[in-house]
């Protein structure tokens, strides 16, 4: 199995920021038989439970059909505001955390080009685009949704 790649994305923000995510694991649920790909932020200042993370699922459900899951989570930090009359400072923790879930399920005769279809109309409704657009054809989910490949 190759090694993950780094996922580069830029976030919503007013003046976007670049996050760089590493591949942290690929693994098989011993129990469902689950495909499970995980990359996390890797900010030296940021504690390892506060970091960005990607993850991508898949499996097949009893009817057949696979069900692919691309998960995003940001969590977001609670803000210290100076010293205890002790002069201690807590340190700080998630405050909480916001998640997005994309699921796709796709039958086995379902090509890639059904299933890249599918999957750029509804990223394009998402993002507001109107016009034809080429689609995109890289990155984790897409290599997930499109190609039924997990990516490592």
């Amino acid at each position: 199995m190759s090694a993950q790649a780094n996922i580069i994305a830029f976030d919503g923000a007013s003046t976007p920021v670049t996050h760089t995510l590493v591949g942290i694991s690929v693994r098989v649920d011993p129990k469902t038989g689950e495909e499970i790909a995980l990359w996390r932020e890797a900010l030296t200042t940021v504690p390892l439970y506060a970091q960005v993370t990607i993850e991508t699922r898949k499996r097949r459900l009893p009817s057949g059909v696979k069900q692919v899951t691309l998960t995003a989570s940001v969590p977001v930090m609670e803000s210290v505001s100076g010293q205890n009359a002790a002069g201690y400072t807590a340190a700080p923790k998630v405050a909480y955390t916001n998640t997005i879930r994309v699921t796709g399920f796709f039958h086995d005769r379902a090509t890639i080009s059904d299933r890249r279809l599918v999957r750029q109309l509804a990223t394009n409704v998402f993002n507001g685009i109107s016009t034809t657009v080429a689609p995109v054809t890289s990155g984790p989910s897409a290599e997930l949704f499109d190609q039924d490949i997990m990516v490592s």
